[in-house]
């Protein structure tokens, strides 16, 4: 009985990991799907539609005078039908009539068959990515003029906010918490427990006093100010992550070291960064992450002006400007995605043991 616990409790969390992917794939691949629909299959179906199922398809079209008046009803093969059944459609004997192009007085003749949607567009990334204006097709068949977002400079402005602003406070953390943790000098405890007490303290309490200080400096509106910004609120919390897992490194490598004479510098170059490699690639997810992702910040000291606006920022303004327009944010949500995904995923196998780096002695 004893040997059914563990397999019992390792099939409960199985299932548990399990179900949590699903619920964080199957929306990032409808994300992905939808960002590559045309418009009009977008406001019309869902993105599970790709898969075979059966649905309406088009099998004739019925083509009406171009004088005849809508506000009246339609006679189509001797039967007469308002605007706006053949709007929504309108089923006959098995078929479903409905508009194809309502303006050129085309009428499509559906049956139920086995179907695909599986036409697919790069016309909303040249839309999202490029300034240009671009023509997309509506459901009643009548185009759109569209002017492009230029996201493609929101992401280099992003990209050139968040790698500074991960590798700054990671540098500095880590110099101080390998001070904290091995070596002895005045104030330490102190200077450590106000590190932990700024933990607690809300970044938004800090942001007005902040900005009145770079406006005086001219520092708002700069990628340096915005760095130090997220590097000043980063690193409370870096310092302590990297602290944890360096007090725990051996205390003899340490005497080895400094008996070969070797420097705090070169202990820390040589052993300390190789040995808390997994370490620094944890901290490095949330921080790029946090940064990323960041929106408050980035709109307090970067400003909106499009020659420095992030990917935040141009996401919430297609949101509030475009919100019906869902093949473009569809889109620019993916391409906000990418650069956090392929980081992920590239320090993913350090994670786990990063995290969990410091929580075990011995």
């Amino acid at each position: 009985m004893r040997k059914k616990g563990p397999r019992g409790s390792r099939w409960l969390i199985n299932t548990v990991l399990a179900v949590i992917c699903i619920i964080w794939f199957v929306p990032t691949l409808g994300l992905l799907i939808s960002s590559f629909r045309p418009a009009a299959d977008i406001l019309q179906t869902g993105w599970w539609k790709i898969v075979p199922h059966r649905d309406w398809a088009a099998v004739d079209t019925i083509t009406l005078d171009r004088e005849t008046d809508l506000r009246q009803p339609i006679a189509v093969n001797g039967v007469t039908f308002s605007d706006a059944q053949l709007r929504t459609g309108v089923v006959q004997d098995g078929s479903r009539l409905i508009w194809e192009n309502r303006r050129a007085r085309t009428i499509s003749v559906q049956e139920k068959q086995w179907v695909m949607m599986t036409d697919f567009t790069l016309q909303n990334y040249q839309t999202v990515l490029g300034g240009k204006s671009y023509q997309i097709t509506m459901p009643d068949g009548s185009t759109k003029t569209e002017q492009g977002s230029g996201m493609s400079q929101s992401f280099w402005n992003t990209l050139a906010v968040t790698v500074p602003a991960t590798v700054i406070p990671i540098f500095i953390a880590s110099f101080a918490a390998y001070a904290f943790a091995w070596l002895r000098f005045p104030g330490r405890k102190l200077f450590f427990i106000i590190i932990i007490a700024l933990l607690v303290v809300p970044l938004q309490v800090a942001l007005i006093p902040i900005l009145r200080d770079y406006t005086s400096l001219g520092l708002n509106g700069t990628y340096f100010g915005i760095w130090l910004a997220h590097s000043a609120f980063g690193l409370p919390l870096i310092t302590y992550f990297m602290y944890n897992s360096i007090s725990q490194l051996p205390k003899d490598l340490f005497e080895s070291a400094f008996m070969d004479g070797a420097t705090n510098f070169t202990i820390f170059s040589r052993l300390i960064l190789p040995l808390s490699v997994p370490a620094l690639a944890s901290i490095s997810i949330f921080q790029f992450l946090w940064v990323w992702n960041d929106y408050l910040v980035s709109l307090i000291f970067l400003g909106s002006q499009p020659n420095v606006q992030v990917m935040s920022m141009k996401i919430a303004n297609l949101v509030g400007s475009r919100g019906n327009d869902w093949h473009l944010l569809t889109a620019a949500a993916f391409i906000s995605m990418l650069m956090p995904l392929a980081v992920f995923f590239a320090l993913q196998r350090y994670f786990v043991r990063g995290l969990l780096g410091g929580s075990v002695k011995g």
